[in-house]
């Protein structure tokens, strides 16, 4: 089973601030719903192991990270696959780009993401919200970062 979901947020922060956060582990660890654990191995690759419940069904994932196409501070592409054992395996990427706009960034995604096993049986509706939900509440957290304070 294949998704697209396509969004934009503004962030009250210059481009080269949210680049930085982007690329910080800790950063993303803290925005990514259900992370348990994120590894930073190198500029380009980090471990993941994650926990999600789509429906009745509850999968910890395990998987890769990969960061390709860098064009510090424009964007990238974000890519990575996990196995979530029983309940299946989850596998896709985002292309992330920031722009200036009205005194902050601009940062859109076009994330594309297929899963299969268990989970893929759920039905596509039920899938689509539950992962449109982790995009949102990833993108939601993203922005506090910037909204919370001096960093």
């Amino acid at each position: 089973m294949a998704m697209v979901m396509t969004g934009e947020v503004q962030l009250p922060a210059s481009r080269q601030a949210v680049w930085e956060k982007l690329n910080d582990a800790e950063t993303l660890k803290a925005c990514i719903p259900g992370c348990e654990e994120l590894v930073k191995l190198s500029d380009t690759e980090m471990t993941a192991i994650a926990t999600t419940k789509i429906g009745p069904v509850k999968a910890r994932f395990k998987g890769k990270v990969h960061l390709t196409d860098l064009d510090p501070p424009n964007g990238y592409k974000i890519s990575g696959e996990g196995d979530g054992g029983v309940a299946g395996f989850a596998k896709g990427g985002a292309t992330v780009a920031l722009a200036e706009k009205d005194g902050g960034t601009l940062l859109t995604y076009n994330v594309e993401a297929q899963i299969g096993g268990k989970l893929a049986q759920l039905g596509q509706r039920l899938v689509n919200g539950a992962a449109k939900k982790v995009a949102d509440d990833f993108f939601q957290k993203f922005a506090t970062v910037f909204t919370a304070g001096p960093a």
